[in-house]
């Protein structure tokens, strides 16, 4: 039996990722029986409007996974980095997360993540070539079930 053809595309593809993670979520959701998945996203803005910090991810079955952390590069060592997974572990505990996970790469900001309570739980060696990445996890509430 022959292959199905597959075509690769290497462009951006929001749509097409939306589509996977929307039929994975119900997969999952099914299999565990959460439905109470939901993204969540913050910025802050310059005062031209442009946004200069941000983060994202999604609250799942009482978890909190943050996909994305950036701050500008004139601004870091500001608080923004700090303030904003701050304004994300709120928000967790708000859904009833009691963990919250997130990796960056050896070269991003681990010690920052550490620093603000993250334990290292794996690391994927050269992730790119030469360097790691790096995954986290944190209990977000003293009551929270190990």
């Amino acid at each position: 039996m022959a292959l199905p053809s597959i075509e690769v595309q290497c462009a951006d593809c929001p749509s097409l990722e939306q589509f996977l993670a929307a039929r994975i979520y119900e997969y999952n959701a099914k299999a565990t029986g959460y439905f109470d998945g939901e993204a969540f996203g913050a910025t802050h803005k310059d005062p031209s409007g442009a946004i200069v910090a941000g983060i994202a991810g999604y609250t799942w079955g009482g978890c909190c996974f943050v996909s994305y952390l950036w701050v500008a590069d004139g601004i870091r060592r500001s608080g923004l980095g700090r303030a904003l997974l701050m304004a994300a572990e709120d928000h967790a505990i708000s859904k009833g997360c009691s963990i919250a996970l997130l990796s960056s790469h050896s070269f991003q900001a681990p010690r920052f993540y550490e620093r603000m309570g993250y334990e290292e739980r794996a690391v994927i060696e050269d992730h790119p070539p030469g360097h790691s990445n790096v995954f986290y996890a944190k209990r977000l509430a003293s009551d929270a079930v190990p």
